[in-house]
Order: structure tokens, then C-alpha cells, then sequence
């Protein structure tokens, strides 16, 4: 299936390793240019360096939390791309169990983070013939998991925010998806230091999946560029549980 990504333009947030780098790379094989971003430059400048053969490819720093700076990345990314597409907001604060703290940071990371993109990429996205938003949430969101923790539920905002954009861009031509991966491991990952740090609790997570193993960040990425391309020109305010099978909700 073509996909009908070609000469696209995105730009993707959080994206120097994980899910958001391979969503790059994956994005970068259908011939689209991407922007990328994180908050270290060394290892925006890192990734640009090992990407430039796959592709057009570009990136700066990135602070979400700065919200004039986010705006200025944007414009500055969408002048050198000549326009956005493709908008992914795939920063995040990750978990933790910090109290207040743990509550505020994801609140402007994961949140705000969105909100603030999706207000500064309208203009250009709403001059594209294929616009498209994508939030990267997780199947923590939708059903409980672990211990109770900001994470969780500011993940879940995400997809009720995602869903009351879909209805509203959608009448200026720009669909919003959601993807919600389960466990995901990769070197360096949240899953990787659990399986260092507490072997035990992650042998128990690979045991309660059908497979018997995570999932990887490629698995997330080639469903999250169905969800971006022309291709899925009909699917709007969906979040798609990319897990392997792992929630034991049914979604009727």
C-alpha cells in the first residue's frame, strides 16, 4: 500500500531515541522531511548527523516548557521544512512517584506540551491538503495499571483532548489520532531500567503478555505513520491501542 506520504513535511517532538526516533526513521523511509527535537542539542545534533543519509532531515533544542521558545522552534522548523503536515507531540514527562512534582511536570510536558503545539502548527497545518495531528499517549491511560500516578492520568487527558480537536480541526481539513502503546522496550527505555533495576516486576509484565515479550518501538512507528498518512484520510479521533494484546479491556 502507498501510503501517500511522499514529500510530506513533520514534525516530531521528543524524537532523539525510542518511539519518537523511530517514528522519524519510519517517516523518513516514505519520503517524508521531517524536523525533530529534544531537549538536549547534542543529542538533536547526534541524530540529524545519523539520519542525514535516510533523508531530508533537520532539528534543533527543544523546550516545551518554554512556551514563546516552543513557538519560535515551530516557526523556525516550518520555514526550513516550507510548511508542516505532520505534527506528533510525542514529549513527555514519563512516570515517577515524586507527589506535586511528578503532577506539574507532566501537566507541562505532556499537556501543555500538546496544547502549545497544536496552537503554534495550526496555521501551517490548516494550508496543508493532508493535515495531521498525532499524540502519543499509552495503555496506562485507559486502564488501571501499577500504582496510581500523574502519568496515568494525564496520559488519559491527552486522548479526551485529542478527541474534542478531532472534531473541530477536522472542519479545516486536519485530522488528530491518538496511538497508545503498551510496554515498549528499547536500550535505554523505561523497561530497560525496570529490567535492571527490578528483573522480578519485569519478568511479570512479559509474563502477563499473549507473546511473552515486549513490544518495539518500529511496531508503535508503523502504526503511528498509518494513522499520519492520506492513507487513514477517513480515521479521526481514534486511539489506537498498539500493544500486542496486552490491556484485558474490550473496546466495543
Amino acid at each position: 500500500m502507498d501510503l501517500g506520504l511522499k514529500d510530506k513535511k513533520a514534525l516530531v517532538t521528543g524524537s532523539t531515541r525510542g518511539i519518537g526516533r523511530r517514528i522519524v526513521e519510519t517517516l523518513l523511509a516514505e519520503g517524508v522531511s521531517v524536523a525533530l527535537g529534544a531537549r538536549k542539542a547534542s543529542e538533536v545534533d547526534e541524530a540529524v548527523r545519523e539520519l542525514k543519509a535516510r533523508g531530508r532531515v533537520m532539528g534543533a533544542a527543544l523546550d516545551v516548557n518554554d512556551a514563546d521558545g516552543y513557538r519560535k522552534w515551530i516557526k523556525s522548523m516550518a520555514d526550513e521544512l516550507g510548511g508542516i503536515d505532520l505534527f506528533v507531540h510525542n514529549v513527555s514527562g514519563g512516570g515517577g512517584m515524586e507527589g506535586e512534582k511528578s503532577w506539574y511536570k507532566c501537566f507541562e510536558l505532556d499537556v501543555m506540551g500538546a496544547v502549545r503545539g497544536v496552537e503554534a502548527a495550526q496555521p501551517w497545518l490548516e494550508k496543508s491538503q493532508a493535515g495531521a495531528i498525532l499524540f502519543i499517549s499509552t495503555t496506562a491511560a485507559v486502564e488501571t495499571f501499577m500504582a496510581p500516578m500523574a502519568y496515568n492520568a494525564l496520559k488519559a487527558s491527552l486522548i479526551t483532548y485529542a478527541k474534542q480537536l478531532s472534531q473541530d480541526l477536522f472542519t479545516k481539513g486536519i485530522r488528530v489520532n491518538v496511538v497508545s502503546p503498551g510496554p515498549i522496550y528499547f536500550e535505554g527505555g523505561a523497561w530497560a531500567g525496570i529490567e535492571q533495576g527490578a528483573p522480578d516486576l519485569y519478568q511479570a509484565h512479559v509474563a502477563m503478555h499473549p507473546s511473552k515479550r515486549m513490544g518495539t518501538p518500529e511496531e508503535v512507528a508503523r502504526a503511528a505513520a498509518f494513522l499520519l498518512s492520506p492513507a487513514a484520510s477517513w480515521v479521526n479521533g481514534v486511539n489506537l491501542v498498539v500493544d500486542g494484546g496486552y490491556t484485558k479491556r474490550v473496546q466495543f
